[in-house]
């Protein structure tokens, strides 16, 4: 079983990452696979609505959010991290999410369908909820069991080493690996068991053809 860790900081190793590799390491000791797919720091333009992506079955824009489609449906969960930039998530991680989202909902492509899945966000000091609240939305649009933690799963610092420090904070990051590693475990055992997922109701994907 693997997860896909995706960091939507500008920084590579910074303080998202710090957050979300306590939750891989978490996860690897429970015996799931890990990768962080960093969304770079390149501008990732946001959907326009062309709709190309129900009958392309991707995004019209070749960019980092193609490459992440390309592999995500390998995956069976997902924890998206992020910063907060002012009063909410980063912009271009806020792109990234609205762009891979939609464009798999309207090539009916299911790559997210019922995988559990957590956001992590970090910041300074404030705007953590507020981001926590967005970033559960797109879980919910898209089927996905959310995963928690003992607490919102948000820490604090202006580096790396400052959230390394929010003691709290990374107990929180570990718990959500553990309890990530324990549903993937239950899914794998009901598939086993013969459990099939759910049937989906047909989507006219025509109607988002405007």
């Amino acid at each position: 079983m693997k997860v896909l860790l995706v960091n939507g900081s500008p920084h590579k190793q910074g303080c998202t990452y710090t957050a979300l590799n306590e939750v891989a390491k978490s996860l690897n000791e429970n015996d799931i696979d890990t990768k962080i797919f960093w969304i770079g720091k390149k501008p990732i333009g946001g959907c326009i609505a062309c709709k190309s992506c129900v009958t392309k079955g991707k995004c019209v824009f070749n960019d980092i959010v193609n490459e992440f489609l390309d592999i995500a449906i390998n995956y069976d969960g997902f924890i998206f991290g992020t910063p907060v930039h002012w009063g909410a998530m980063a912009g271009n991680m806020a792109s990234f999410m609205d762009r891979v989202f939609y464009a798999d909902f309207c090539s009916n492509k299911q790559s997210f369908l019922l995988k559990p899945t957590a956001g992590v966000i970090s910041a300074r000091r404030a705007g953590t909820t507020a981001t926590f609240d967005q970033i559960n939305k797109y879980f919910a649009l898209m089927q996905m069991p959310i995963i928690s933690s003992r607490y919102w799963n948000i820490v604090h610092g202006t580096n790396a080493q400052e959230v390394q420090m929010d003691i709290e904070g990374m107990q929180v990051m570990r718990i959500l690996g553990k309890n990530m590693a324990y549903f993937l475990k239950c899914k794998k055992l009901a598939t086993e068991m013969g459990l099939k997922l759910p049937q989906q109701e047909k989507v006219n994907f025509t109607n988002f053809i405007r």
